[in-house]
């Protein structure tokens, strides 16, 4: 019985309400079940009912409908397992392997593939076709994706989500019947921001990614949810991991950011960011040199240093200012703890740059836009009160200068000279760095825990996908360790209680807890300016 809205009724003996509207297969959701469907995708507005493979058995009607796009009524009684819907799927399995080729040991969707899984689950693994089976090939369908035609099961998904979401209808099916299969237009391009979610939403492998090719097997891969740093908008996204390098991106669901959708900039920028020459063990200098030196030399090295500065100040009636340089892709609780070392410096403010460049938005759900600021942690950065560089980088004005995690491009030759102690934290070293007094190596983001802030406020966890190399750890526990050294408060060994410390030492951070992030992150206690993300 209808209320408020709603339908009741049965799904494989399992009595429930869903809102009214609502579609068999979602409603069979909410009862545990999960119905066997290709050209069914929750991101994609459209269900054209063509795969057939998620028919169900209704009592009362004469023949199964598919659970996609029949609507729920009161009183309705579904069953999703019943011996003639089992025999549909069986069908509908049997003639899309009619002509599939037999290519999945070399297929880069083996262990993800849809066809295989209900394969396997129908036990449909024989054919009764005797004839040859048709060859279509494969064709590059854009810029890094091709399209391996013999595979393809012509649910459309593609084409869909091209057309719906990305607003674009570039994509089309070609001929008809057994000798259908997707093409671009004639006359157009496929060239769009967003065109690799087309990879992502292919339920087997007639679509793939050219860098991904014999790559990896899905069984092989480490896969780890994180965050995309490629802009402020923090998309969510599982890093796939092969010894110890990033081999692929892919989009995780999260409907407050990015639904189930990434752009192809943050797809490539993440993978490529993790190659080239690292930090890895800590160096001070000795005369004209930097050495290397284990963490607790380093660490004392330092302190003795900062406490000379402040003992020298003390005596001239007052230390020069100094500055520091921050980078808005490093986490949080990084920047929290650089905070707190700077304060204890008596270095004020602090800024950043920000990277920019062109925007780029998906139609079908606006919020998930590429956006001009290119970093992912710019509104982290001001919440914390660093400021954005107005203006070229200036060095140091005699007192000292502290760098994090910057790349120091543009930089003016004499960067750091005049500065009375010059500390550089990072995960690569810069020509500029090796100037400096000390150089702190640090990870990456897909090296540790932590979390970033994006454009709107919205503070969300990543979490460690590769192995630091040498001896480089995360910046904040770097940072908490080297004002344990110096007095103030204790060394932190996880995220969990940097990110503590954080909500506790931040008005903007208050009464957020890392636990209860959880999977689709949380506001900032107070309003956030947008900034250059706009």
């Amino acid at each position: 019985m209808a209320e408020n809205g709603t339908v009741a009724l049965t799904i494989d003996g399992v009595e429930l309400t869903v809102p009214a509207g609502a579609r068999l297969m979602e409603a069979a959701e909410r009862a545990g079940v999960v119905v066997p469907r290709y050209c069914y995708h929750p991101g994609i507005p459209s269900a054209p009912a063509q795969c057939r493979i998620c028919l169900v058995e209704i009592e009362g009607q004469p023949k199964l409908q598919p659970s996609c796009v029949t609507v729920v009524q009161d009183g309705m009684v579904v069953h999703t397992a019943s011996e003639d819907a089992k025999l549909a799927r069986r069908s509908v399995i049997e003639f899309l392997l009619l002509n599939h080729p037999l290519d999945c040991p070399i297929c880069d969707a083996a262990g993800q593939c849809m066809l295989q899984d209900y394969a396997l689950e129908t036990r449909q693994l024989q054919t009764r076709l005797n004839e040859e089976k048709q060859v279509m090939g494969r064709d590059r369908i854009a810029d890094d994706i091709l399209y391996f035609a013999d595979r393809c099961i012509i649910c459309t998904r593609c084409v869909r989500f091209m057309r719906d979401v990305a607003d674009d209808d570039s994509l089309i099916v070609a001929r008809r019947g057994h000798k259908a299969y997707i093409d671009t237009f004639p006359g157009k391009d496929l060239d769009n921001p967003f065109q690799g979610n087309i990879v992502d939403v292919c339920p087997v492998g007639a679509l793939v990614h050219e860098d991904f090719l014999f790559k990896a097997r899905a069984w092989d891969l480490d896969k780890t949810p994180g965050v995309c740093p490629g802009c402020s908008t923090g998309c969510n996204v599982t890093v796939d991991v092969k010894e110890n390098q990033i081999v692929r991106l892919k989009p995780r669901f999260n409907p407050d950011v990015n639904s189930y959708w990434m752009c192809d900039y943050g797809r490539k920028h993440l993978v490529m960011s993790n190659r080239g020459v690292r930090a890895e063990v800590p160096l001070v200098r000795e005369g004209d040199r930097l050495v290397p030196v284990d963490w607790s030399r380093a660490l004392g090295w330092v302190r003795g240093r900062i406490e000379a500065l402040a003992g020298e100040g003390t005596a001239q009636g007052g230390a020069a200012t100094g500055s520091a340089l921050v980078s808005p892709r490093a986490s949080n609780e990084s920047l929290f703890y650089l905070r707190r070392l700077l304060d204890r410096m008596g270095v004020d403010g602090g800024s950043f740059h920000v990277e920019t460049g062109d925007t780029a938005s998906l139609p079908g759900f606006p919020k998930l836009q590429l956006r001009a600021e290119r970093v992912p942690n710019a509104t982290g950065a001001r919440s914390l009160g660093y400021s954005p560089l107005e203006g070229g980088v200036a060095g140091a004005d005699g007192g000292p200068l502290v760098v994090l995690e910057d790349s120091l491009h543009g930089v003016p030759p004499k960067f750091g000279e005049g500065a009375s102690f010059f500390l550089y934290i990072g995960s690569r070293i810069p020509a500029a760095a090796r100037k400096a007094d000390a150089i702190f190596p640090v990870t990456t983001f897909a090296e540790m825990d932590g979390s970033f802030t994006n454009f709107e406020g919205r503070v969300q966890r990543f979490h460690q996908a590769l192995t630091p190399p040498g001896i480089a750890r995360p910046a904040w526990m770097v940072l908490s360790r080297l004002l344990e050294e110096l007095g103030e408060g204790r060394a932190v060994l996880g995220a969990r209680d940097a990110f503590a410390e954080l909500a506790a030492g931040t008005d903007p951070f208050a009464g957020l807890e890392w636990d209860r992030l959880g999977a689709r992150g949380a506001l900032l206690q107070q309003p956030v300016g947008m900034g250059a993300s706009g």
